[in-house]
């Protein structure tokens, strides 16, 4: 039988859809890559399960998580800035002085697609073991035109490789290279005028972002990379407010942006900005522990004015050097106080919304069957334990690709 005739059922399973846990235990009906049946099991017809995979009872079903904010595609390590941190040194002395994303871009150039490609493939397997089935990889660690197609093109491999459905966001103004040390604008010059139109034109960018900081890019600046995406087609999101208030997250809403990360430092003009423009904050709680940082997002004002929060990794060599989903729905938790709906949530719908797949995410028939069964009594349990092996089933576009 073809994939796209299987038929799989679940059993009085407990379903979060993707913003709610579901109040009754649920059969769950698969054939091919959709979702064909959600129904409460004293509904359940028991003839519908004629020519169906029965794939188990009890446990808990969610989507395939959603991480929406990686940078897994690098070279090098930095636990040399992790013992220095520890020392005392902070993450703007270590970037001013070479280090940070910068060592990252040497190691980078000097590796081959291959090389970076062997690098990534296992820190991408720990995401998709841990219940991922779509994922956002950066590039950003280039800095030349070509070295950023490189890290695009090993993305798009790293697609077509495992089982995960891999977005690529082309993050040329991350930082600044050292060939133009003293030239901020003539940088953002080449990202413009021939980073963009390149990435766009071999098809390899499916958006673009920027890092609006005082150790990055200006407001103006970022807004110049804006205008230059929107020309080729290409949705734009924003590291913003993370370090300082720049105002970067309210520019980047004006200009429709998917979504606006970190956002530490955000302020209420901010918020109205995005809620305006539907923009999702993305909430990183791993750079947050891993930098030993003190200023919150305004978590309490996101909620209150109704922006959807999203949660993600930013799984990345320096300031979130994390490869465990499930933990980042703990540290949203117990960091942000969230709750473990909201978090689960923020990996799931919301983590797909920040990507601009507005009805995915979610569990409901004709939606994708990318899911998740758990070992778990309850949806609140990701939250609550960081404890690896607790994902039973995992489905990718209706293909069974992990269970125990």
């Amino acid at each position: 039988m073809s994939n796209t005739e299987k038929r799989r059922l679940w059993r009085d399973v407990s379903v979060f859809d993707g913003l709610h846990t579901l109040p009754e235990p649920m059969a769950v009906m698969t054939q091919g890559d959709r979702i064909v049946s959600l129904v409460a099991m004293h509904d359940f017809v028991e003839h519908q399960a004629e020519g169906c995979d029965e794939m188990g009872c009890g446990g808990v079903m969610t989507p395939g998580l959603v991480d929406c904010h990686t940078h897994l595609v690098f070279g090098g390590s930095r636990a040399d800035e992790f013992e220095a941190r520890l020392e005392g040194a902070g993450y703007e002395e270590i970037a001013r002085r070479g280090g940070g994303i910068l060592s990252t871009v040497s190691a980078t150039r000097d590796a081959s697609e291959q090389t970076l490609f062997e690098l990534a493939k296992p820190r991408l397997e720990a995401l998709i073991a841990d219940g991922v089935t779509t994922v956002e990889i950066k590039s950003g660690y280039g800095l030349t035109v070509e070295d950023e197609l490189k890290m695009l093109r090993v993305a798009r491999r790293l697609g077509e490789a495992l089982p995960v459905r891999v977005v690529t966001t082309l993050l040329g103004a991350h930082a600044l290279p050292p060939e133009f040390k003293n030239d901020s604008d003539g940088y953002i010059d080449l990202v413009c005028q021939e980073m963009i139109p390149a990435a766009a034109r071999e098809g390899l960018a499916d958006a673009v972002d920027v890092f609006c900081e005082k150790i990055a890019f200006s407001v103006a600046q970022c807004e110049r990379v804006f205008e230059a995406a929107e020309v080729h087609g290409l949705p734009i999101k924003a590291h913003a407010e993370q370090l300082s208030n720049l105002g970067g997250a309210a520019m980047a809403a004006r200009h429709g942006a998917l979504s606006a990360d970190h956002i530490e430092y955000l302020d209420e003009a901010g918020i109205a900005a995005m809620r305006q423009a539907g923009s999702v904050a993305v909430i990183l709680p791993g750079a947050f522990h891993t930098l030993r940082e003190t200023q919150q997002p305004p978590i309490a004002a996101l909620r209150k004015a109704g922006v959807p929060m999203a949660v993600a990794t930013d799984a990345n060599p320096g300031s979130s050097p994390l490869f465990m989903p499930t933990l980042m729905l703990n540290l949203a938790c117990t960091l942000f106080r969230l709750t473990p709906q909201e978090a689960l949530a923020g990996m799931t719908a919301q983590g797909a919304s920040a990507l601009g797949f507005k009805d995915e995410g979610r569990i409901e028939e004709g939606a994708r069957a990318d899911l998740c069964v758990w070992n778990i009594d309850t949806p609140a349990a990701l939250a609550y334990a960081v404890q690896p092996g607790r994902l039973r089933q995992r489905l990718f576009q209706g293909e069974l690709t992990h269970a125990i």
